[in-house]
């Protein structure tokens, strides 16, 4: 028990922890310990919860004991993995978007797309520095980036992308 409705971010796990996050009414993430049994409400199993800053539909991303989440409006925020103390909190994009599309995690980087053309590219660490934020044209990202081989494949409303640095022969 706990967890609002919808609970549409996919739970990640690490280190025999997982969270597990909503945040539409009664917003929570929690981060429980793996291995109990019945309902564990309450007990020492849940670690630590927050009501705050929680995405409603984008998965949070999990990566050096840090855990990322992106919510609507553009804000993103960070957590210590183990104690739920965060790095930051709600700090906003430069642009304000809404995102429904998951963050993805690679080489020390978040790359997140938007519902309006942007795609922002931020460093991973103790302060949320955006590197890049590249703008595709009349693109709306549900679709969440996907990263193979070093190329990035983004699916837009009307247009794959593949992005690589690679030369075509």
């Amino acid at each position: 028990g706990g967890l609002g409705m919808n609970a549409i971010p996919a739970p990640v796990a690490a280190n025999g922890i997982v969270y597990a996050m909503t945040g539409y009414q009664a917003p929570k993430l929690m981060a429980i310990r793996l291995g109990g049994k019945g309902d564990i409400t309450g007990s020492d199993l849940v670690l630590w919860s927050t009501t705050r800053d929680n995405a409603y539909v984008p998965s949070p991303v999990l990566h050096d004991n840090r855990l990322y989440v992106v919510r609507d409006g553009g804000f993103l925020s960070s957590y210590n993995a183990t104690t739920g103390t965060p790095y930051y909190r709600a700090v906003r994009l430069p642009v304000g978007h809404t995102f429904k599309s998951s963050p993805v995690g690679v080489n020390g980087k978040l790359y997140l797309a938007s519902e309006q053309d942007d795609v922002f590219v931020v460093k991973m660490g103790d302060t949320p520095d955006v590197l890049a934020v590249n703008t595709l044209e009349d693109q709306v990202f549900v679709a969440s980036p996907a990263i193979v081989d070093g190329e990035i494949f983004l699916r837009g409303a009307s247009t794959l992308f593949c992005v690589s640095d690679r030369r075509q022969p």
